[in-house]
């Protein structure tokens, strides 16, 4: 790889005068910088940048730690924390991993949005002990270097059981998310609680978010030989469309004989048939207000932790009984 020496020695200059020329410093001459450029592209120079970080203790780019990149839910949160970014002369890296964890320590971000369950909250304190800035999105921590902007699950859950009771629900499914994933527990409590509060029998499914967990969920119930009409309440999308494709391959239709809530309101849910009765929230909104907290963090301006409100889009998935 070729470097800074190789560049100076070429031109016969100072290795102090290359590394001038490629910083844009005014220290040469427009005419040296273009010769030395020229050196540089013909010996196809491509710049240390551990070394310019180590230089500059920045680098203009955000960690965004995510579980996993499967399904349809993260599109539009990482197009908002991009475009929340990029308004301030920011970059982003996707990161997945836990070898990726150490970008954080070793500077090679300056900061780091996670919705990641798979993070410790000791691990997330310590960096934050050490002067590392994060923004949280998918758990409870308390400190001056991390801000939280968190979906307002419970209401969100609370909603689909309000939906579920004014439809004369007798008995609710309810298909579970990851057992360590912050959202899918406060959705899953939420539901119980008002389902105790309303008197309504339930039974817990375990899922796990993703789509073919939801298919085996639906196979699940129909091995305990339910009641019609059947009501499910899916914590999230992926799973009520794994509900679908099970259903898809059996005699019974969702809408008349499976009574379908989900939760995310992801864009296929517009556009199955019978449309999806799910709660909503913007996920691009939910992006843009993470990326203006690290910002914030990292510049040392006054910064809140917030929340992402949702609301029910209704869908002839789970109609009222009758109907």
């Amino acid at each position: 790889m070729v470097g800074i020496k190789e560049i100076a020695k070429k031109a016969g200059v100072s290795i102090s005068t290359v590394s001038y020329a490629l910083n844009g410093s005014p220290k040469v001459t427009e005419a040296t910088r273009a010769r030395i450029q020229a050196i540089a592209d013909e010996l196809d120079y491509v710049p240390n940048m551990a070394a310019r970080t180590l230089k500059r203790q920045q680098t203009n780019i955000i960690g965004v730690y995510l579980a996993d990149y499967g399904g349809s839910f993260y599109g539009e949160l990482l197009d908002g924390i991009k475009k929340g970014l990029e308004a301030q002369n920011f970059e982003m890296i996707v990161c997945s991993g836990n070898k990726s964890h150490l970008f954080i320590p070793e500077r090679m971000i300056d900061g780091a949005i996670v919705l990641d369950w798979t993070f410790k909250n000791k691990e997330i304190e310590q960096y934050a002990d050490r002067g590392h800035f994060l923004v949280i999105l998918d758990r409870l921590i308390t400190h001056e270097n991390v801000r939280k902007v968190l979906l307002d699950n419970r209401g969100g859950a609370t909603l689909a059981i309000e939906k579920a009771v004014a439809c004369q629900t007798e008995k609710l499914y309810l298909i579970s998310g990851p057992e360590k994933s912050y959202d899918g527990q406060e959705r899953l409590s939420a539901s119980i609680k008002e389902l105790e509060r309303f008197t309504i029998d339930h039974e817990i499914i375990k899922g796990d978010f993703t789509e073919p967990s939801g298919y085996q969920a639906a196979k699940e119930i129909m091995a305990k030989e339910p009641t019609f009409p059947l009501d499910i309440f899916a914590l999230n999308d992926e799973m009520a469309i794994g509900v679908y494709k099970y259903f898809k391959e059996t005699p019974y239709e969702i809408g008349k004989d499976i009574r379908l809530i989900g939760f995310d309101n992801i864009d296929i849910s517009a556009f199955i048939q019978p449309r999806l009765a799910t709660i909503s929230y913007s996920k691009h909104r939910w992006g843009m207000l993470a990326a203006e907290k690290i910002i914030q963090l990292i510049t040392g301006e006054a910064t809140e932790d917030d929340h992402i409100y949702t609301s029910f889009i209704d869908g002839s998935s789970f109609p009222k009984r009758g109907q």
